[in-house]
């Protein structure tokens, strides 16, 4: 394989090299050959079958996918599959598909290269339950959500701690109903 892929006789041989085998059957019938030869092998880029390949200059180059797409397609016809249907289910078909189906060696995989494949689509975490809130009314219109459950001292500590507020929210003219105390403490003042 030169830097950049392997031409016509070289994919040739490589997939006769990896169909040599007792793994492979060979075609079930004299109609189809065992291994495909450079017209099959054009052939099957015209119908899309097999990628088009590279090309530099006037030379065709192929790779890696194009190995396991040929194999995979000598694969399923050994299986006595017809061509059409084999087109159906490996056009277009992504690599690990085709890599399962031809069976290949390790050493014929190509590496990946993670940087080229774009990232997986991201999925936030899942937000967490919401938290269950309790309501402390402290007057007839104001009440102080919390998120846990405030005990009897705990309410008696809270109502006196907002009562300087509720009397701000009173004269600011931002609760409708002023809190009894407030009331009370506003009568006997006057």
């Amino acid at each position: 394989m030169t830097a950049t892929g392997w031409t016509l006789e070289e994919l040739t041989a490589r997939v006769a090299a990896v169909l040599d085998g007792a793994a492979y059957a060979g075609a079930p019938n004299g109609r189809v050959r065992d291994v495909p030869d450079a017209r099959a092998i054009r052939w099957y880029a015209t119908i899309g079958l097999v990628d088009r390949p590279t090309m530099r200059g006037r030379t065709a180059l192929y790779g890696p996918r194009h190995l396991a797409q040929l194999v995979a397609i000598k694969r399923r016809q050994s299986e006595g599959r017809r061509i059409a249907d084999i087109q159906v289910e490996l056009a277009e078909a992504p690599d690990a598909l085709l890599w399962e189906i031809a069976d290949l060696p390790k050493h014929e995989q190509p590496r990946t290269r993670f940087w080229t494949e774009p990232p997986a689509p991201h999925t936030p975490p899942p937000a967490p339950p919401p938290a269950l809130l309790s309501g402390v009314p402290l007057s007839g219109d104001v009440t102080l959500l919390l998120p846990g459950a405030p005990g009897p001292d705990d309410v008696a500590a809270i109502l006196a701690a907002a009562q300087p507020l509720l009397d701000l929210l009173a004269a600011r003219g931002l609760t409708r109903d002023p809190s009894p105390e407030s009331s009370a403490e506003r009568g006997s003042a006057q």
